[in-house]
């Protein structure tokens, strides 16, 4: 059944008009105020010519503005496109192509000369154009109408919009409710992207629940900590790099009682930073999601967090999930696929119909992604695809860097690995085949010319030839171990 919903953020102001809806730095607005601003972004936004049933893109900074942006969006029946600000111009280019963006919001200092048929609109311009007030929008929305678009890399380094519906966001956010609790006095900290799904997905349930967002730009270690001391914080999103370094930060000193959830997702959280957790008493959950599953699907229970170490936990409650190998399904404890079923799961990918078939067996999703389930049904990830380079939290697939490479003149074969950070916990290194002298630093620069900072390689090794099987896939695994014979990164 395609169930209908009121305009979340319309009903919530209706509903709660006075409670604490964001807070940013010295400003806050209650549920009422974002409402009357999102208002005004409508009429801006439809005098600018954006229309129901379009793709918009949002290609913006964690702020008060980014959140008005993305609520008018949704209100006047458009798609909002959700795009990755740390991506280079052509990366971004090639999405807002892909997805037929008719429109591109942004802050200025992200934007760039796109596709001429795209209508450029600068978030510092918008409050400078004289929009005569007209009736308010606010479409309200059915379950299976496409809310969001996020682009998502591959394996084979073509990245795939994934569509997210309004139907996907209400079931994770109930899910997680019925997971966690709601308490009308939770405020959540978020410090992670909008543009991902783990940010976006705390923006639907601070609505949807009612409760209070504090919003930081980018994530601050020393400030994170004060906010929850502070301000009243009890629930913070993070992946393990941010929580390593708000360890770090926080020394002998504890969090309030009042603070019942540090929600760590994008990779398992080693044991040594779970254990420092526990001996300052903060509650650490586990999660297991991806930009498929609208965030979270699987999460460790309240109860569970402290005897379960290592564990992403069981599915939320409408959810289900399996181990597969060869066809059956896994006993307790052997290694397999990840599949995975709920309503928090996406329709698609956009104009992807074989892609999209690939991924489904009936109504179960296939992650890619190895793990097993304990003798307690308790899910533990062993690795995010085994391709895959986490990196601070951000995926990176080695194909999108290796075609960026392959396409330079002077290289004729490129394989690319993920080697252990301090900081970032990986980054990309290179290995590369050559048949004439190649200047690294110029290599580098121009992987940074077509490339995310973060996907960059942090060095690059020349050989002689690739490791590859029969069937000429590369053998990252033997990579990998000649790197851990004495390759170091520059």
């Amino acid at each position: 059944m395609n169930q209908s919903y009121p305009n979340w953020l319309k009903q919530r102001a209706e509903l709660t008009p006075n409670r604490l809806a964001v807070k940013v730095e010295e400003v806050e607005l209650t549920f009422d105020e974002l409402y009357q601003r999102v208002s005004t972004q409508i009429n801006h936004l439809v005098s600018f010519g954006v229309k129901k049933g379009e793709h918009v893109g949002v290609l913006m900074r964690n702020s008060v503005e980014m959140i008005e942006m993305i609520h008018a969006v949704f209100s006047i029946g458009a798609v909002a496109v959700l795009l990755n600000n740390r991506l280079s111009s052509k990366e971004i280019a090639w999405q807002l192509e892909d997805v037929q963006a008719k429109h591109l919001i942004g802050h200025e200092k992200f934007l760039f000369q796109v596709d001429e048929e795209i209508n450029v609109i600068p978030v510092e311009k918008i409050h400078k154009k004289n929009s005569s007030k007209k009736d308010e929008v606010f479409e309200g929305f059915t379950s299976d109408q496409v809310a969001t678009i996020m682009y998502t890399s591959g394996t084979t380094g073509h990245p795939k919009g994934v569509m997210q519906t309004f139907g996907n966001h209400w079931s994770s956010a109930v899910g997680s409710a019925l997971n966690l609790g709601l308490d009308p006095n939770d405020r959540w900290l978020l410090a992670v992207p909008l543009f991902h799904i783990s940010g976006l997905s705390i923006l639907f349930r601070s609505v949807i629940y009612g409760i209070g967002i504090v919003l930081f730009e980018r994530f601050d270690a020393e400030k994170m900590n004060k906010a929850i001391m502070k301000d009243g914080v009890t629930i913070v999103s993070v992946v393990t790099t941010m929580l390593n370094q708000m360890l770090d930060k926080l020394g002998k000193e504890t969090y309030p009682d009042t603070f019942r959830c540090m929600l760590a997702g994008g990779g398992p959280v080693p044991k040594d930073i779970l254990e420092k957790a526990i001996e300052r008493q903060i509650p650490v959950f586990q999660t297991y999601g991806m930009t498929e599953t609208a965030s979270q699907i699987v999460t460790l229970s309240p109860e569970y967090s402290m005897n379960k170490l290592g564990s992403a936990g069981k599915p939320l409650f409408s959810c289900e999930m399996k181990i597969m190998k060869d066809g059956k399904v896994c006993s307790a404890y052997e290694e397999g696929e990840i599949l995975v079923k709920g309503p928090n799961i996406t329709k698609g990918y956009w104009k992807r119909g074989e892609a999209t078939q690939k991924v489904f067996t009936e109504e179960w999703f296939h992650t890619g992604d190895q793990g097993y389930i304990d003798e307690d049904g308790f899910l533990f990830v062993l690795d995010r695809r085994s391709d895959l380079i986490i990196s601070g939290g951000e995926n990176i697939y080695p194909a999108e860097i290796e075609n960026v490479l392959l396409s330079h003149h002077a290289v004729v074969d490129a394989g690319v690995i993920g080697i252990e950070d301090t900081k970032w916990g990986q980054v990309p290194y290179a290995f590369i085949v050559s048949n004439m002298k190649v200047n690294h630093d110029q290599l580098i620069e121009y992987c940074h010319e077509r490339l995310a900072r973060y996907k960059v390689p942090k060095g690059i090794t020349v050989l002689e030839e690739l490791p590859r099987n029969a069937s000429n896939k590369l053998v990252r695994r033997k990579l990998k171990e000649q790197f851990a014979k004495g390759f170091q990164h520059d």
